[in-house]
């Protein structure tokens, strides 16, 4: 049987016939970045939109049988799965007592790790099962998953939800890790330590303790696969920000400008290729360095746990190794007050998975982590339905060229869950459509959505001759909206609980705050004035914010009733009005 439409572009380019074929009828094809960089999209995809000016589908029609006629091979066998886990290992080894320490404070929402030793021949990753029951008197006891870290040693890790003393007892088919005790204190939270980010008021964030978060964030999808001189430019300039929230990928990425093998990768291989059954530790201890690095500067770190940008096959594994991936991954991590899981980004992109899979992967999630992270799913082309009940919060990606931001009020009313807006498109100059807005544009977007009670989230993609594009790789920042973030983030926190929310509005410009507190933003309208209808016995204080020349200019009279502000004339102003209570 031939190739059909729907045939992946990756099995398409790696028959040199078929790739004979489509270079023929469309010359240069393969030099798109969609065939380049993204083997699971059908290879129709090449004929949609403008790519091939003038064609038509006649034109291909010839194309197609073509290819239908070609012998597609020997299809390739997938990755042998492992054997089953067997029920005892008798090991012999010696029963060594467990060591209780800490990464950072012994202290509730910290992570205490449990490391033990344990067998180290034949493939613990997949035939040691591990877990320690957690006890504290008058709560229900915790059970928390272990796993291997690579030279016979095995680790537990443990995010005390309260402080005071816990015990512990661990269960294991090895003999050697089975049914040891210990018991620690963790002390009550403190510093800048306010635990895991929740939702809180449906619509926004809070930290455990209620510590008001708003993910005022970036992107930087593969800045933690850079090597170290890199990474640690894009911490300081981190550090330096007002960004409180990073998108990144745990798996390598593969696209534009970000073509590079990276220094580690997540599995062990052999001439063969890939193990998807045995993972370098390696890999994952760097992860856990450059997130506890975010932690210290008190920015959380959003994991994207797959998506389709990928050249190694990562986005291609059976099911039995994206399972074992995530059950690795949420153990090793998921003690990490810091942490936010999204299933994907683009999850449509991933051709190779389907709704059920991603309804598992969610379960896999739920079963292993005794924290409870927040949990989302990106999309590209349609959103994933948000009213699923793990899905937290909606992280979404526009589905028009233009407008995103102003839907943020009927998506809330929609799922009834917060509305972060990850990609709007980014502030940049490269060749495609979604990294070449300006900043004023992207800060309007920023503003639009936050004006309707969400949050939208930046990137940047300005082109270098060394390719390091903040949006994949990280390094140093050159555009204008940064700072215009950092002066969102300041009157969003000037905001009574720190937040906006959409209130009645006229029709052309939108309202948000409370009766008391009340933002009006005019977004590309230039007024040189607006009259203002307030309650007759109410006072204000009036003050005129220009959201681009980061400004706040108070009226020098307050103002009752009915009345009106002169305005510059110019774009991106707000007017913020404050009652005065005596």
């Amino acid at each position: 049987m031939g190739y059909t439409k729907d045939a992946t572009v990756g099995a398409v380019a790696g028959n040199a016939a078929a790739r004979a074929v489509i270079e023929r009828y469309l010359p240069d094809a393969f030099d798109s970045p969609l065939l380049q960089y993204l083997p699971l999209m059908p290879i129709a995809s090449i004929t949609g939109g403008a790519l091939f000016l003038g064609q038509t589908p006649e034109d291909l029609e010839p194309m197609w049988s073509e290819l239908a006629a070609l012998d597609t091979g020997a299809p390739v066998p997938p990755p042998a799965q492992p054997p089953a886990r067997p029920e005892l290992i008798d090991d012999g080894g010696t029963r060594t007592p467990p060591a209780v320490t800490a990464l950072g404070r012994f202290e509730q929402w910290g992570v205490i790790e449990i490391t033990l030793r344990g067998p180290a021949d034949g493939n613990p990753y997949t035939a040691v099962d591990l877990h320690a029951v957690f006890t504290q008197e008058g709560a229900a006891p915790i059970r928390v998953g272990g796993f291997y870290d690579g030279d016979g040693v095995y680790r537990v890790r443990f995010h005390p939800p309260a402080a005071g003393r816990w015990r512990f007892s661990t269960r294991s088919n090895a003999a050697s890790l089975d049914a040891l005790e210990g018991e620690f204190d963790a002390a009550p939270a403190s510093g800048d330590n306010h635990g895991p980010v929740q939702v809180a008021e449906t619509f926004h964030f809070a930290h455990r303790d209620g510590t008001r978060f708003t993910p005022i964030g970036t992107t930087a999808y593969a800045w933690t696969h850079q090597g170290e001189a890199l990474e640690t430019k894009t911490l300081k300039t981190l550090g330096e920000s007002a960004f409180r929230k990073v998108r990144m990928c745990v798996f390598p990425k593969s696209y534009l400008f970000n073509t590079e093998e990276p220094p580690r990768y997540p599995y062990q291989r052999d001439d063969t290729g890939w193990d998807f059954s045995r993972f370098d530790p390696e890999f994952f201890r760097h992860l856990e360095r450059r997130i506890l690095d975010l932690q210290d500067l008190g920015i959380e770190a959003d994991l994207i746990l797959f998506h389709a940008y990928d050249r190694w096959g990562f986005s291609q594994m059976p099911q039995w190794a994206d399972d074992l991936y995530l059950r690795y991954l949420v153990r090793r991590l998921g003690a990490f007050r810091s942490v936010w899981w999204s299933l994907a980004n683009e999850y449509d992109l991933l051709r190779t998975k389907t709704e059920a899979d991603w309804e598992r992967f969610a379960a896999i999630i739920a079963s292993e982590d005794h924290v409870g992270h927040l949990t989302s799913i990106h999309n590209c082309f349609g959103f994933y339905d948000h009213s699923r009940p793990w899905v937290t919060h909606c992280s979404i990606q526009r589905i028009d060229v233009y407008r995103t931001a102003e839907n943020t009020d009927e998506w809330r009313q929609e799922y009834g869950k917060p509305v972060v807006i990850d990609e709007c498109a980014y502030e940049g100059d490269i060749d495609q459509g979604w990294g070449n807005i300006g900043g004023r544009e992207l800060v309007r977007r920023a503003w639009e959505g936050a004006i309707r009670g969400g949050y939208v989230t930046h990137g940047e993609t300005y082109y270098n001759d060394r390719e390091e594009l903040w949006w994949s790789k990280g390094g140093e920042l050159v555009g204008e909206s940064p700072a215009r973030f950092a002066f969102l983030a300041r009157i969003l926190a000037e905001a009574p609980h720190g937040v906006l929310e959409p209130l009645p509005s006229d029709w052309d410009v939108r309202w948000a705050g409370t009766d008391d507190h009340r933002i009006a933003y005019f977004g590309f309208g230039r007024p040189r004035f607006r009259t203002i209808a307030t309650p007759p016995d109410s006072t204000w204080d009036v003050d005129l914010i220009d959201t681009w020349n980061m400004t706040v200019e108070p009226l020098p009279e307050p103002q009752k009733g009915r009345f009106t502000v002169s305005l510059p004339g110019r774009e991106f102003m707000a007017i913020r009005l404050r009652r005065r209570t005596a």
